[in-house]
């Protein structure tokens, strides 16, 4: 079998998936049970240690409702965050599609998976309107550069769907640690989670099958350029997805120095960024994206270390 048809059978498959296991943002959550309200003190908001700011000392160490609070306004600008990014991937996918041949597989999976993103961006949007913190999502720079990264779906795809690993593989390493840890948390972000990560194993997936499948394709000038492009955008826009805005920042009233020592200046926080970028480390192996140069990019920006020996292997197993 061919690697084509292998990435079709994939696609066929992933299509598959999304008819017998979809969520909607509205039927499948229970908004309106009185035991999931929104209750800024409810101490079920307060961050597992499985989340980078949960398990800092500054953080522990404050009173119960305090932790609630910050932890609340922490996760309604996660989903934010997130909401912005689904709402650039939707774009940029149409954008692909737009021209895209007639009998090609990637159509009928991608308008799957910009439903499932469209839920997403309900979803995400109704937690943030619920939670009652008017969070502004990603920096302002990101919020002005994404007026222009859809067109990098027809431009050239294999950077926008670069940018989509980048976003997505850090939300689902956090939240996939987060429900590993089976600590207490509130049922309302409990399912979001669940709903999100479930879903989002197939975007992932797609993502991998496409640039495995298309770069080797490349002409050797284009993947070269694609090489040294891959470590730049996942470090960009892994920094938009995990790091806090300043202005939701000061909303936590949480120190500069903490934010600066999560994100990424103590050694928990360093080995955090590499395991973060486990799984496209593998894959830029896989594609042929490693070479001399662009292994001392990754190392520059501190996101080099050994490759995943599978996807979603867990943080303490790949250290």
């Amino acid at each position: 079998m061919t690697r084509q048809q292998t990435y079709e059978d994939v696609l066929r498959t992933l299509s598959e998936g999304s008819v017998h296991t979809h969520f909607d943002a509205f039927t499948d959550i229970d908004w309106d049970n009185p035991d999931w309200a929104v209750d800024k003190k409810d101490p079920r908001w307060v961050l597992p240690e499985a989340d980078p700011l949960g398990r800092h000392p500054w953080y522990r160490d404050l009173p119960v409702e305090r932790q609630a609070e910050i932890g609340l306004i922490r996760m309604a600008n996660v989903a934010r965050v997130g909401m912005q990014f689904e709402n650039v991937l939707i774009r940029g996918a149409m954008d692909y599609l737009f021209n895209l041949p007639n009998g090609r597989a990637e159509f009928r999976y991608l308008t799957h998976e910009c439903t499932e993103e469209t839920h997403h961006t309900q979803m995400f949007q109704e937690f943030v309107n619920r939670s009652g913190c008017d969070v502004p999502g990603g920096r302002p720079a990101f919020r002005v550069v994404s007026r222009f990264l859809p067109l990098a779906g027809s431009l050239w795809p294999e950077v926008f769907f670069t940018g989509v690993l980048a976003g997505e593989e850090p939300i689902d390493h956090i939240q996939k640690a987060i429900l590993r840890s089976g600590g207490p948390a509130h049922p309302l972000l409990q399912r979001i989670m669940q709903i999100h990560v479930a879903e989002e194993a197939r975007h992932i997936s797609f993502a991998h099958e496409f640039l495995r499948t298309k770069t080797p394709r490349l002409g050797a000038f284009r993947r070269g350029l694609l090489s040294l492009a891959f470590p730049l955008v996942m470090r960009a826009l892994g920094d938009v997805i995990a790091i806090p805005d300043k202005r939701v920042t000061r909303q936590m009233g949480v120190p500069r120095r903490v934010i600066r020592e999560i994100f990424w200046k103590s050694p928990e926080g360093r080995k955090m960024l590499r395991d973060l970028f486990s799984d496209v480390r593998m894959l830029a192996e896989d594609s042929g994206l490693m070479n001399p140069v662009s292994r001392r990019i990754w190392k520059a920006l501190r996101i080099d270390g050994r490759p995943s020996r599978f996807r979603g292997e867990p943080p303490a197993l790949s250290a």
